[in-house]
């Protein structure tokens, strides 16, 4: 099931959010400040690409660098980030076929305000790269 759907989420909307992160990573990754947006915003966008089997959980030694960053970019890309994912979700969710799609992209939304110190893990083993 989980196959199905992201080839669904593939071909209506996951494609096209991966080549916004990847488009938004290589720009990011010009300056020697952007990279570790850059690398996050790669990682959001493979997360983007295939939703359905992998979630994203905290890294708890992350440390400080990853706190100060994530308040950079909450205030300049991330909250715009999750508001997008907030109104396609809700969009989403009014037909019955879009429900699954809809929960998916609420599932990008703390990944999308705050993604450093975060990482990708498949849904089967979410503790074993802690």
């Amino acid at each position: 099931m989980k196959t199905i759907l992201n080839i669904i989420w593939l071909v209506l909307s996951g494609f096209w959010l991966f080549l916004g992160y990847l488009a938004a990573g290589l720009i990011l990754c010009i300056t020697i400040i952007g990279i570790p947006f850059g690398i996050a915003s790669f990682r959001i966008g493979l997360f983007a690409l295939w939703p359905f089997g992998y979630m994203a959980v905290e890294r708890r030694d992350s440390g400080a660098p990853s706190c100060v960053g994530n308040v950079l970019w909450l205030v300049l890309a991330g909250w715009w980030l999750a508001l997008a994912h907030i109104v396609t979700g809700i969009a989403q969710c009014l037909t019955i076929i879009g429900i699954p799609l809809g929960i998916a992209n609420f599932k990008l939304i703390p990944v999308s305000l705050m993604p450093l110190g975060r990482e990708i893990v498949p849904t089967d083993q979410p503790f074993a790269s802690r």
